[in-house]
């Protein structure tokens, strides 16, 4: 299992680059960053500077959208970053969430999404592509690698993931939800005449490492808020009892608006609808040993990254401990479990 870190891209910048630096000597293998540039600082601009005082992290956005962004625009960033610092860039994408809501836009439809995904991935692996008419590639673009995974939570979303994504993006780190979700997307691979296991599946959701439990839920409840906005969506399209699990749409009842001004932070103050349940169901708190005991499970379930969320107040100490106990122990427990050849 590979390890990521997702990281808010608050001011000062120096501060997301040194989270990222710290997350690489501790055995992360990704760093991810929130794209919504209105709510915080531009990402591509960062990616450069951690990409440049990095050695090995693969950097991308976590995720990003076709509405706010041109596709070739987005391609290049990243065949640009490529060319740089090799091939060390990656792309996680999605109909849109803060990024578009914020401006009062709605969320691209699903050929958008789909055709932005083709676009943006032939361009920035230096491949030609058909773009409104015309046939475009990067003339300076010489073996430029990226793989473009797609966060996902509804039936048609989830279906898509599995027909075109390189990867699905869950964030939520519920055991019997990721099991469905899963299935599904590995299902729609097979469908389209895939090899279901050539889909990468990375889990999302905060880790916090501490031994006060009410602390630690209210220091991650905003990450129900964070899904429940998804799950408002899924709701409003298919009903409460639709195609997705009852358990992913019933704590919704009580939500009533939305502020995006605190999304994705501690101090959400609309999140109060989120019960303690929910935040320990979603997230993954505790001491390394809990953290050890529900990653094995994410793992056995076919789990090919967790991503933690640092979007709480022991930002250092959580990397540290994933670092020296967490990380080597899931390697240990992966390397024994692995078939001998």
């Amino acid at each position: 299992m590979d390890f990521g870190v997702v990281l808010q891209t608050n001011p000062p910048a120096s501060r997301t680059v040194h989270l990222a630096k710290l997350a690489e000597q501790f055995g992360f293998s990704h760093v991810w960053t929130f794209d919504s540039h209105l709510l915080w600082q531009e990402p591509y601009v960062i990616h450069s500077q951690i990409l440049a005082e990095t050695h090995r992290v693969t950097v991308g956005p976590f995720v990003t959208n076709p509405a706010t962004r041109d596709w070739t625009v987005t391609a290049s960033v990243f065949a640009t970053l490529n060319e740089m610092y090799g091939n060390r860039t990656i792309c996680g994408i999605g109909r849109g969430d803060s990024a578009v809501r914020v401006t009062n836009g709605k969320p691209t439809t699903m050929a958008e999404l789909r055709e932005s995904i083709h676009v943006i991935r032939e361009l920035a692996n230096s491949r030609p592509v058909e773009y409104h008419g015309s046939t475009l590639q990067f003339p300076w673009s010489k073996g430029s690698q990226l793989e473009v995974w797609v966060a996902a939570y509804g039936p048609m979303a989830l279906k898509l993931a599995g027909e075109v994504g390189d990867g699905y993006i869950l964030q939520l780190a519920d055991l019997d939800i990721a099991e469905w979700m899963i299935r599904t997307v590995r299902g729609a691979a097979a469908a389209a005449g895939r090899d279901p296991a050539s889909v990468k599946i990375c889990v999302a959701a905060p880790m916090y490492i501490g031994d006060d439990r009410a602390h630690m839920r209210e220091q991650c409840r905003w990450f129900g808020g964070m899904v429940g906005n998804h799950v408002a969506d899924i709701v409003a399209k298919y009903g409460e009892h639709g195609t997705v699990p009852d358990a992913l749409t019933e704590y919704i009842r009580g939500r009533e608006g939305y502020d995006y001004n605190t999304h994705g932070r501690a101090e959400n103050d609309h999140v109060d609808f989120v019960p303690d349940e929910i935040v320990e169901r979603f997230c993954i708190l505790g001491g390394a040993e809990e953290h050890i005991e529900k990653l094995k499970r994410l793992a056995e379930l076919g789990v090919d990254q967790f991503a933690g969320y640092l979007q709480h107040d022991n930002k250092e100490e959580t990397l540290r401990v994933y670092g020296e106990q967490v990380i080597p122990a899931l390697t240990e427990h992966l390397i024994a479990k692995s078939p001998v050849e």
